[in-house]
């Protein structure tokens, strides 16, 4: 049952990010907000793996976790010396 209320809090927290990605006209904060809420997903997919237990799609949250927001991350960094002076 508490893994379930953490689940549907977690769901809740998700609209944050999209909120502030629909919000703000900047390139580099709506790829932080986009790169939260990945990271807020990997983390929703480990929990429902500890749900269902289900260790394969557990390690799908930890390959996203570890690999899913590098690119991401790294193409804000280059938008953002694009952009600088």
């Amino acid at each position: 049952m508490f893994l379930k209320m953490t689940l549907a809090a977690m769901m809740l927290a998700l609209a944050v990010p999209l909120y502030t990605a629909w919000k703000d006209d900047d390139i580099w904060q709506t790829m932080l907000s986009f790169s939260s809420l990945a990271t807020k997903t990997a983390v929703m997919i480990l929990v429902v793996s500890v749900l269902r237990d289900d260790w394969m799609i557990g390690m799908v949250g930890v390959i996203i976790l570890c690999v899913g927001n590098a690119g991401l991350m790294l193409l804000a960094y280059i938008l953002n010396r694009i952009d600088s002076p």
